[in-house]
């Protein structure tokens, strides 16, 4: 009974890891509006709510999770998050009005 037991979860098991199921692929471009933030971080939330209100998509980089993330935050010379990086150009902290006006500019809004 055990070995058929195990030869079930072993073709399982199996199944699972070599199934041929398509990639998705998305055709999105992120990376004209790019978003450097924290979990934590109040005014992080308030830039996302911000971008989804909008539609606006982006990237983001968790400075604290992420790598990749923490090194391109590290060229900026940011002292804090959240800070948007649209099409070039930086916008550190909150700030609506300005991020309006910049996404307005690159005709993202």
């Amino acid at each position: 009974m055990k070995k058929v037991f195990f030869a079930l979860v072993g073709a399982l098991i199996f199944y699972q890891l070599y199934q041929t199921t398509p990639p998705i692929i998305q055709t999105v471009k992120h990376n004209d509006v790019i978003l450097y933030a924290t979990s934590w971080c109040g005014y992080c939330k308030k830039t996302r709510e911000f971008l989804a209100e909008n539609n606006i998509q982006y990237t983001e980089y968790d400075v604290e999770a992420s790598e990749q993330g923490r090194r391109k935050f590290a060229v900026l010379n940011a002292k804090g998050v959240p800070v948007l990086d649209i099409q070039g150009t930086i916008i550190d902290g909150y700030d609506v009005s300005k991020t309006k006006k910049v996404l307005s500019a690159a005709n993202l809004m």
